[in-house]
C-alpha cells in the first residue's frame, strides 16, 4: 500500500509540476486566485473576462488576447460554472453531447486515443499544446471538455473551470475554433457551440456570436438531430443576447416547415420547449398532433418529459396528457423522486388532474416512507398540497412515523406539517389525538426560538385542526408577543390579521378548555367584515326557483354571521310538526329560538372547498362548516365551476337534490319503480 502511495503522490506531482511549468512560461500564479477565498465567483470571472479592450486582469499582470476583448458581460453568472446540467428540466438532447465518441471515426489517430483519456478540461487544453488538432479535432475538444465537467462535483467543476479559463492554450483553441467555423461540418457548429455555452464562455463574447451567426447561414442545411442540439443550447439562452432571437424565430419557421417530418421523439419535445410560450396557437395545434401520432414510439422519460414540456409551452392538451399519465402509472417504480417531483410540478402549472394517477403516486409514496427522507418526503407533501390532493395512504403513514419519532423534525419540518395536515383537513380517526399530541410535544420544544409570526402561523394551523394546547396559545397572545404584530409590513398586515380572525372565532366558538380564558386583541383583528357582498345572480334565480313551490320556506341572501363568515343564501324551513311544539310554547309564555324551531341551512358556493375527488372540505373551508354547525345551520357546499356550467332547469335540480334530499328521493322514487 506505501509503495502504491507513493507512486500515486509521485504522479500527482509530476503532472502538477508539468502543467505549472507550462503556464509559468506566461508568468502565470496559478494559485493566485484559487487561496483568495474572499473573492467572490463573479469577482474571479471578472478579472478572467475582460470587458473592454485594453484592460488587464485583475490579478495577473498580462493582456489577454483578442478573443476575450469581446465579452460584453459585466459579471459572468456563477450559476453558469456551478450549477450542473439539470436532469429534470432539461431535455435528453443535451446528453446527446456525450456522443462525442460516436462522432470520432478516426480513432486510428493518436489524437483521439489521447482525447478519450483526458479527465478534465485542462487535461484536453494540454493535449492541445501537443498536438496540433484539425477543425474536427478543436470541435471534439470543447465537446469532451464539457462532457468531463458535467460529470464532477459543484466544487470540483468551479476549481477545473477556473483553470480552464486561466489555462493559456484555451485562449488559442477559441482563436482556431472561431477561425474553422466556415470549414466545420453541421453537427460540429452546433456541438461546439452548446458546449462553448455550457462551460461558461459569455453569450456576448466574439467567439460565441460568430458561432451564432453561423448557424443561421446552415439553419436550412440542419437535420433533426442538429435542430434538436442547437434547440437545447437556444433554450438556456437569454433573448436580449444579439442573433439569439433571430436564430429562434428562424428555428421556429423551420420546425414549422419540417414539421411532417420530424421522427424523433426527443427532438420534437426539444423544439416544443425552444418555441415555448409565445408559438402560436395554430403550431401549438399542429405540435400536438405531431406528439399524439408518435405516441406509440413514448418511452418512460418520453411521457415525463412531454409532460414538462407542455407546462414549459403552456399548452394543455389532455388527450397527450392522458396518455402520458397512463404511461407513468403503469411505470411508477421506475422514476426517480425529482422526476416525480417534476411530473407533479407540471400538472399544477397546467391544472390537470388524474385522480387514478394521484393516487397511484400517493400509494407508491407511501411504500416508500422508510427509504425517502423527512426532507422528500415533505417535499411530495407541500406539492401535493398545492394540487388539492389528499395523499389518504401518505398522510396516514407519515403520521405514523412522526408519531413513533416527533424529535425527528425541524421546526421548519414542523411547519411543513402543520401546514399540510390543516389544508387538507385530513381525518386520521382513531390516531388523530395521538399525531396531535406528539405534534404539540414537538412544537413545545421549539417554542422559545419562535418568531412571532411562526407562532401565529403554528397557532392558525392548530386552530384549524381543532386542536387547542395551552401553551402555543398563552404564549402568543401575552403581551410582549402582541407588541412585535404593531409593526407588522403593509404587504403582510391582511394575512396576520385573517389568522388572527380565524384563532379569535375558534376561541369564542369552540370553547376549547384552557387553564385559564383567553381572548384575541381587538387591534389585531382588523375589519373581519365582507365588503360589501353581492348577490350571484344566477345562484339567486336558481334558489328561487327551487323554493317557489314550498310553502312555509324563506329564504336570506349574502348573509353576513359572525361578522366573518358569508353565507349565499340561507334557507330558513319550520321543523316537521313544529306547528304546535310552537303555540304550545307561546302559551306557556316560552320562547323558542329560532335554531329550535325551525330548520336553516347555508349555502356556500366557493371555487375550491373540496380535496380534489372527494367531497371533504379543505382548509378555511372545513372551518367554516364547522363553526355553522355550532351555531345551528346545517352547510350545504357547492361548487362555483360545477353550477355555472349547468343550463338552469338542470341546475334547479342539482340544488333540490343537495338541499333537499329527502324530498328528491321521494320525488324521483315513482320514476325510479316505473322504469
Amino acid at each position: 500500500m506505501s509503495v502504491w502511495m507513493t507512486e500515486e503522490v509521485m504522479r500527482l506531482c509530476l503532472r502538477f509540476c508539468s502543467r505549472r511549468s507550462l503556464w509559468q512560461q506566461r508568468s502565470i500564479p496559478v494559485t493566485a486566485s484559487i487561496k483568495d477565498t474572499s473573492l467572490t465567483s463573479q469577482q474571479l470571472l471578472a478579472h478572467i473576462w475582460c470587458t473592454r479592450q485594453g484592460q488587464t486582469c485583475l490579478a495577473r499582470g498580462f493582456v489577454v488576447s483578442p478573443v476575450r476583448f469581446y465579452s460584453q458581460d459585466k459579471a459572468h453568472s456563477e450559476e453558469h460554472l456551478s450549477s450542473p446540467r439539470a436532469t429534470e428540466s432539461s431535455p435528453p438532447a443535451e446528453i446527446q453531447t456525450d456522443e462525442t465518441s460516436s462522432r470520432q471515426r478516426h480513432k486510428s489517430y493518436p489524437f483521439y486515443d489521447h482525447l478519450q483519456r483526458c479527465g478534465s478540461p485542462s487535461d484536453v487544453l494540454d493535449l492541445t499544446c501537443q498536438y496540433a488538432p484539425t477543425v474536427r479535432q478543436v470541435s471534439n475538444c470543447l465537446s469532451h471538455m464539457w462532457s468531463t465537467s458535467k460529470k464532477m462535483s459543484d466544487e470540483q467543476r468551479r476549481y477545473e473551470l477556473q483553470l480552464m479559463f486561466e489555462h493559456p492554450a484555451f485562449d488559442r483553441l477559441l482563436q482556431k475554433t472561431m477561425k474553422g467555423v466556415v470549414h466545420m461540418r453541421r453537427e460540429d457548429v452546433v456541438y461546439s457551440l452548446i458546449s462553448m455555452v455550457k462551460l461558461g464562455i459569455p453569450q456576448r463574447s466574439r467567439v460565441v456570436q460568430t458561432f451564432l451567426r453561423a448557424c443561421q447561414e446552415k439553419l436550412n442545411d440542419f437535420d433533426e438531430r442538429d435542430l434538436s442540439i442547437l434547440a437545447s443550447c437556444l433554450e438556456h439562452m437569454e433573448e436580449s443576447i444579439p442573433n439569439v432571437a433571430a436564430l429562434k424565430e428562424g428555428m421556429r419557421l423551420v420546425v414549422e416547415a419540417r414539421l411532417p417530418g420530424i421522427k424523433n421523439v426527443v427532438a420534437l419535445q426539444t423544439m416544443m420547449r425552444l418555441l415555448g410560450k409565445d408559438a402560436p396557437l395554430d403550431l401549438k395545434r399542429k405540435l400536438e398532433g405531431k406528439a399524439l401520432s408518435m405516441t406509440d414510439q413514448f418511452s418512460l422519460p418520453n411521457a415525463q418529459y412531454m409532460i414538462s414540456t407542455m407546462a414549459t409551452m403552456g399548452f394543455y392538451s389532455k388527450p397527450l396528457l392522458d396518455i402520458c399519465s397512463k404511461k407513468i402509472k403503469e411505470n411508477l417504480h421506475g422514476i426517480p423522486f425529482n422526476r416525480l417531483l417534476t411530473v407533479l410540478q407540471s400538472c399544477r402549472e397546467l391544472h390537470y388532474r388524474d385522480f387514478d394517477l394521484f393516487t397511484d403516486i400517493s400509494d407508491y409514496v407511501a411504500s416508500m416512507i422508510d427509504i425517502w427522507t423527512n426532507k422528500q418526503m415533505l417535499l411530495f407533501l407541500s406539492l401535493i398540497k398545492s394540487l388539492v390532493f389528499c395523499p389518504d395512504a401518505v398522510m396516514e403513514a407519515f403520521a405514523e412515523k412522526m408519531i413513533a419519532n416527533p424529535g425527528a423534525l425541524t421546526l421548519k419540518d414542523l411547519l411543513c406539517v402543520l401546514k399540510v395536515y390543516s389544508s387538507l383537513n385530513y381525518d386520521l380517526q382513531h390516531q388523530r389525538q395521538q399525531f396531535l399530541d406528539s405534534l404539540s410535544q414537538a412544537l413545545d420544544s421549539y417554542l422559545p426560538k419562535m418568531s412571532s409570526f411562526e407562532l401565529l402561523k403554528t397557532v392558525y394551523c392548530l386552530c384549524l385542526l381543532g386542536h387547542f394546547p395551552s401553551a402555543p396559545l398563552e404564549q402568543l397572545l401575552q403581551s410582549s408577543t402582541m407588541e412585535q404584530f404593531t409593526t407588522t409590513p403593509p404587504k403582510f398586515l391582511q394575512n396576520q390579521e385573517r389568522m388572527f380572525q380565524t384563532v379569535d372565532l375558534c376561541l369564542r366558538l369552540d370553547r376549547p378548555p384552557l387553564p385559564r380564558p383567553l381572548a384575541v386583541p381587538p387591534f389585531v383583528l382588523g375589519d373581519p367584515a365582507p365588503n360589501s357582498p353581492e348577490v350571484n345572480p344566477w345562484l339567486s334565480q336558481s334558489l328561487r326557483n327551487m323554493l317557489g313551490e314550498q310553502a312555509d320556506t324563506m329564504l336570506e341572501e349574502m348573509v353576513v354571521v359572525e361578522n366573518s363568515y358569508l353565507i349565499d343564501g340561507v334557507i330558513t324551513k319550520p321543523l316537521p310538526n313544529q306547528t304546535s311544539v310552537t303555540e304550545e310554547s307561546s302559551r306557556a309564555g316560552e320562547a323558542c329560538s329560532p335554531a329550535e324551531s325551525s330548520q336553516r341551512i347555508a349555502v356556500i358556493c366557493t371555487p375550491h372547498p373540496f380535496c380534489y375527488g372527494t367531497t371533504s372540505p379543505c382548509g378555511p373551508v372545513a372551518v367554516k362548516t364547522r363553526h355553522l354547525k355550532i351555531l345551528g345551520y346545517e352547510p350545504v357546499l357547492l361548487i362555483e365551476s360545477e353550477l355555472q356550467s349547468m343550463p338552469e332547469q338542470k341546475r334547479t335540480e342539482f340544488l333540490r337534490g343537495r338541499i333537499f334530499p329527502e324530498h328528491h328521493r321521494s320525488g324521483t322514487q315513482p320514476e325510479m319503480e316505473k322504469s
